[in-house]
């Protein structure tokens, strides 16, 4: 029996994923978690053999919790479950450690067969995460400026161009508006940018946010 828990913040989310995920006689969804302190709470006190994830959740993202698990939980395998394209965040995720990534757009199926891979040892990478790794593996000094932010500069660098302030955006990430205000001034930089409203024109401009 596959033990599997479900991270998603949408509670009809989770419904549904329970509902596919049940109807295959070898899984087990043996808990739910909406936020990153659930995750580590149910991980910490009963094991599971994989974790499907998603990226937008409240407080600390999937990224800072997908971290974590590996921290504690290096072997565990992580599919992480996403409403972003593969090309926003897959690498990303890839190299925070998961062992696969799919988009809510996915068939049923296909998240079927990407646990049953994943929980087998196997990474489950589509053919468009496929691209982006080949493209991330070659990347030379044409790259763009973004490929080389960190995780929190890329976070802020979004929810700025969604139009976020400093305290909205230090709630999302479970950050004071001082710290923001540091990544915000590094994206600048790093970017060669003068302003939130260049930011949001450059994070358009190269389909960082929809």
């Amino acid at each position: 029996m596959i033990r599997i828990l479900i991270a998603d913040d949408h509670a009809m989310v989770r419904q549904g994923l329970r509902n596919i995920l049940s109807g295959q006689s070898d899984f087990q969804v043996i808990a739910e978690a909406s936020n990153h302190g659930e995750v580590m709470q149910h991980l910490r006190r009963e094991p599971c053999d994989v974790l499907v994830l998603d990226i937008a959740m409240p407080g600390k993202n999937g990224i800072d919790t997908l971290k974590q698990v590996k921290l504690e939980l290096p072997n565990l395998p992580v599919l992480i479950l996403s409403m972003y394209s593969e090309d926003q965040y897959g690498v990303r995720a890839l190299k925070a450690g998961a062992w696969g990534y799919l988009t809510k757009m996915a068939a049923a199926d296909q998240l079927v067969d990407a646990i049953r891979q994943v929980v087998r040892g196997r990474k489950y990478i589509t053919a468009e995460l496929g691209q982006s790794l080949a493209e991330s593996l070659h990347r030379d000094k044409d790259a763009p400026a973004h490929a080389l932010l960190s995780d929190r500069e890329f976070q802020t660098l979004r929810l700025i161009a969604s139009g976020k302030t400093l305290t909205q955006i230090g709630q999302a990430l479970a950050l004071s508006p001082k710290t923001v205000s540091v990544y915000r001034a590094r994206l600048l930089e790093k970017l060669g940018l003068q302003s939130n409203a260049e930011l949001t024109r450059y994070a358009f401009e190269n389909k960082l946010v929809e």
